[in-house]
């Protein structure tokens, strides 16, 4: 009899984070590999958000914390959430966490019984059936195809409740596809909701600041006021502010979910890092021009990378929205024959293949739900970029039909 627990049986190790321990074992043997799959901005955490943490150091705020945050950070979070996002949370309807993925885990952890089913668009972040089929309930996907913007409609949506459902998953912008859902599409989806009280929403706004659409972000409680009191609203200083080691997730939530998260909280890794919620408070009552110069620079390097993928045989990718993530599709290249004469048949096969060929690591799409597609991350510097691509324009030239 194994010593270890079934519910093991039900996940899998990150496909990103996999990938990235690879491409890292390989570098130690001497490749000079080339990792576009983790999604981390390769820009540092600003000054004064460093100061702010050397600052907490030095005056010993060293000690536990309320295991939900800090007054402090939950202020700053509660005001942060009225200004940018015309949501207003009382201060026990916010969680803090240690990172994005721990308040979804304590989301699904405290509202998920065996039977119950959670619609995830697809493609999706690698986590999210994991964490639901760790908490007890069932992963439903929703194929949400190219031809549709990789994006959830409202008659698929329709067509996917059940009695069984209990939550809906959205990420906007997405990662993987930097799909961006808009005011009106947030509505079409709400209107279907609105008739199904038994539904609660997860919406995933982590990349909120990477957004090239030129209008303003939007969240579903935002836009449909109706749905605020059965959807949890997920954001972080990860992406936005360069702190993915930092480790501080947070959302905002109806007062019961949140108090049984922190229930769960309290018993599993209690408070986040004391150090790492004044750095965090400091990032979101900070200063917050820069943000959208860094959404700049990422906007310039989408721009020249998806020309460059697009020029390439067998390559064809869609301009995303938001978010430093490119999801090409690799059709083209099914079928074709390698030198050493394997056959690809699969977009696992394509990113081995670019791998070991071309020395360009990439996450392939069976990872995210919907093949045969890749996702390349674009937070790295445009000369890397540019070097990749070369890269795989030799690689490719290389198969044969």
């Amino acid at each position: 009899m194994s010593f270890l627990s079934h519910r093991l049986k039900t996940i899998k190790p990150s496909p990103t984070l996999s990938l990235t321990r690879k491409a890292m074992d390989l570098r130690a043997q001497g490749r000079d590999i080339i990792s576009l799959g983790a999604g981390e901005p390769d820009f540092g955490t600003p000054d004064w958000i460093k100061e702010a943490a050397k600052t907490a150091l030095e005056e010993e705020k060293t000690k536990y914390t309320p295991v939900a945050g800090t007054p402090g950070l939950k202020n700053a979070i509660q005001q942060k959430f009225k200004k940018e996002n015309a949501l207003t949370y009382t201060l026990d309807e916010i969680i803090v966490s240690t990172g994005g993925k721990q308040v979804i885990f304590n989301a699904f952890m405290a509202s998920l019984n065996p039977g119950d089913d959670v619609l995830i668009p697809a493609p999706y972040w690698v986590s999210y059936p994991d964490i639901v089929s760790i908490a007890g309930g069932t992963p439903c996907l929703i194929d949400c195809p190219e031809t549709e913007g990789f994006k959830l409609s409202a008659e698929r949506l329709s067509k996917s409740i059940t009695s069984k459902t209990k939550w809906l998953v959205l990420n906007s912008p997405s990662n993987p596809t930097g799909a961006v859902y808009s005011q009106e599409e947030l509505l079409d989806l709400a209107e279907v909701l609105e008739k199904h009280p038994h539904i609660w929403v997860l919406s995933d706004d982590i990349y909120e600041h990477v957004l090239f659409t030129g209008k303003p972000f939007r969240t579903m409680a935002e836009v449909a006021p109706s749905m605020k009191d059965r959807t949890l609203t997920l954001n972080g200083v990860s992406k936005a502010y360069a702190m993915t080691g930092w480790r501080i997730g947070y959302a905002g939530g109806p007062r019961e979910l949140i108090s049984a998260m922190s229930k769960l909280q309290s018993q599993s890794t209690s408070n986040p890092c004391s150090i790492s919620q004044e750095a965090a408070e400091a990032a979101l009552s900070g200063q917050q021009d820069f943000l959208k110069e860094r959404a700049r620079v990422f906007q310039s390097r989408r721009d020249k990378v998806t020309t460059l993928l697009n020029s390439l045989e067998g390559i064809s990718c869609q301009t995303p929205e938001g978010a430093f993530y490119l999801y090409p599709s690799c059709q083209g290249l099914i079928g074709t024959i390698t030198p050493s004469g394997q056959r690809l048949e699969t977009d696992s096969d394509v990113c081995d293949y670019f791998l070991e060929s071309a020395d360009v690591a990439l996450v392939p799409g069976a990872a995210f739900g919907l093949s045969p597609y890749f996702r390349l991350s674009y937070a790295t510097d445009l000369e890397t970029l540019e070097k990749a691509c070369e890269r795989l324009q030799g690689a490719i030239k290389n198969l044969r039909t």
